[in-house]
């Protein structure tokens, strides 16, 4: 079992190491083939490949946090992070049939 944090922002590993989060690898891009019964993966990832992670028997840990608009598209320190109430929550996405459309 390995934990990998997902990410290319510096602020984002920063904030996880004052926060105690131990990791095995980080990376810049998830191959979702390569995660095991087990793994967990931290990150901001795409829906499609949090649910792919969680089909793999794998466990995702989302970084969350409340962005205003004016914040977004910028590069943001380990402070702003814990200014904004990051926080790692555990989602399990499970992909659902699309249902047809309804009549209006």
């Amino acid at each position: 079992m390995s934990t990998l944090f997902v990410s290319r922002h510096p602020g984002a590993l920063d904030w996880a190491a004052g926060e105690g989060v131990a990791v095995d690898a980080v990376i810049a891009h998830l191959d979702p083939e390569t995660i095991q019964p087990g793994d967990v993966v931290i990150g901001t990832l795409p829906i499609h490949l949090a649910a792919q992670v969680c089909e793999r028997g794998g466990r995702y840990l989302h970084l969350s946090l409340e962005l205003p608009p004016e914040q977004r598209g910028r590069e943001l320190s380990a402070a702003d992070l814990r200014r904004l109430g990051a926080r790692l929550e555990e989602f399990r996405v499970i992909p659902g049939a699309m249902a047809p459309p309804r009549p209006d």
